[in-house]
């Protein structure tokens, strides 16, 4: 069976081609799936006969909502997504002075182990498909009735552990005759994977690299995020330098304030000179509560923001969104394990 919502237009141009349709049943077919039917049926304006091939020949992925919370703080939705296999994935949508943001996942938990995320509590499932990641964003924009201009891959997993199907999932999103969002509003997050941040960099997209740093010494930041064993954090920034010089795109560096662990000055001091010379900005992110984790938000976001600026570091404080309806990433798909597991 073919995933026809995880081809391209050029592929599945191709695809009509071999079965003998004329190439312009591609573009009919495309734009269908990015108006979000869920069945081949409601392809009206496609032969009875073609549409029972499809049928036949393909798979239509929809994903179906298993849990759907609403902030009463600030009309956060977080949506827990059931998948055609039974997994279930999680979604954010935000509302911004600067129009609404979805954050999606791009896997079925996390093989990254990191201290402080709940994603990563029962490790990795599966990677998704280009197709389930287009749904979150499909979906979500047509249960929430507003429309998506910003997307930002920092929900469930590691995209860049998932490199070949985001870079998919990327070519289709930005497609004119999809959801047509351009790579200027679509941010990715890692942990720091540098092999692929080095192949994304060849790329050249116009997209936000978010790097999730979270302490600027080996010790500190390999204790809670077991990903710096491997790498370290010199290796690291030398790769974001590259990166930068690359593409010309300013970083983004997230850093989450855990109390007593990376919220000291000498930190801050530390982060300041690891951040010359890379054309990137901190964004300091409240800590949310994990309630398998003993890491606690930290009390001193504020004077480690104003040491940071007082080295020249531009600094934000990421707005908490969605604080009473477990937007923390991974906490619903985590609590509804739990209940589904008696």
């Amino acid at each position: 069976m073919v995933d026809i919502k995880s081809m391209t237009l050029e592929e599945l141009t191709q695809w009509f081609k071999d079965q003998g349709e004329p190439a312009f049943r591609a573009k009919q077919v495309f734009r269908w799936l990015y108006r979000g039917v869920t069945s081949f049926e409601e392809m009206s304006d496609l032969s009875k006969g073609l549409r029972q091939k499809l049928k036949e020949t393909c798979i239509l992925t929809a994903p179906k909502v298993a849990r759907k919370q609403v902030s009463q703080l600030d009309g956060t939705i977080k949506y827990l997504w059931e998948l055609g296999d039974g997994n279930c994935i999680e979604t954010v949508f935000m509302r911004y002075k600067h129009g609404n943001t979805v954050c999606i996942s791009c896997q079925v938990g996390c093989r990254m182990g990191c201290a402080f995320c709940a994603s990563t509590l029962a490790g990795k499932v599966r990677d998704l498909t280009p197709g389930e990641m287009v749904d979150q964003v499909l979906f979500t924009q047509l249960d929430s009735g507003e429309p998506i201009s910003n997307i930002v891959l920092m929900g469930i997993g590691e995209p860049l552990d998932n490199f070949d199907t985001v870079i998919r999932f990327l070519t289709l999103i930005n497609h004119p005759d999809g959801m047509n969002i351009g790579m200027r509003h679509i941010s990715l997050s890692t942990c720091g994977l540098v092999e692929k941040i080095d192949k994304l960099a060849e790329y050249g997209l116009q997209l936000t690299l978010s790097v999730s740093l979270h302490a600027p010494d080996d010790e500190t930041r390999s204790k809670i995020m077991p990903v710096n064993r491997s790498v370290g954090v010199d290796r690291l920034m030398d790769t974001c330098r590259r990166y930068f010089q690359t593409t010309g795109r300013r970083i983004s560096y997230e850093y989450a304030m855990i109390d007593g662990v990376n919220d000291s000055d000498w930190q801050a001091d530390r982060l300041a000179h690891l951040l010359k010379g890379t054309g990137g900005h901190v964004n300091l992110i409240p800590l949310n509560n994990v309630e398998e984790s003993p890491l606690k938000p930290s009390r001193r976001v504020a004077a480690f923001q104003k040491r940071l600026e007082s080295h020249g570091v531009t600094v934000t404080v990421r707005r908490r969104l969605g604080s009473d309806i477990d937007a923390s990433c991974g906490q619903l798909r985590r609590k509804a394990m739990r209940q589904d597991n008696g």
